[in-house]
């Protein structure tokens, strides 16, 4: 696995005036590329983590599978990457559903913080990617 890391970088966001000095950035590259950086906005840090990675078609699919059975949606609805669980209606209590199904089909462990961020098909595919490719570099 590749990585790169800088710190002390200017940033300057176009949609506010503010100047920021990036204090951290770090870029993994493996199949998957993350990039994470924090800074300072006078006394409050922020922290961003911005995901490119693309989870395989098969992935996706099995995801939309699992989500389509434990809401019971009609045939008719489509579901893609970009659905978002809330838009077919899925409350707190669905959600933690889905990710045991999840859970079950691809035999990983995700923890309580990691599903808090799962609000579409492609977020819970790359996290379940990134699973999968931790147990077998773990192996």
């Amino acid at each position: 696995m590749a990585s790169i890391s800088a710190t002390c970088l200017s940033f300057k966001a176009s949609s506010t005036k503010f100047n920021s000095r990036i204090s951290q950035v770090g870029i993994s590259s493996s199949r998957s590329k993350l990039i994470s950086y924090s800074f300072a906005k006078g006394l409050k840090a922020s922290r961003f983590r911005i995901s490119c990675a693309a989870a395989k078609p098969e992935t996706v699919e099995k995801v939309c599978e699992i989500v389509r059975k434990q809401l019971a949606l009609k045939p008719e609805i489509q579901l893609t990457p970009e659905t978002k669980f809330t838009d077919l209606g899925a409350d707190s209590l669905d959600t933690v559903e889905i990710v045991m199904g999840l859970e079950e089909e691809f035999n990983i462990n995700i923890e309580e913080d990691s599903s808090q961020n799962i609000a579409t098909v492609q977020d819970a595919a790359n996290l379940i990617e990134e699973f999968v490719q931790k147990k077998a570099e773990a192996s």
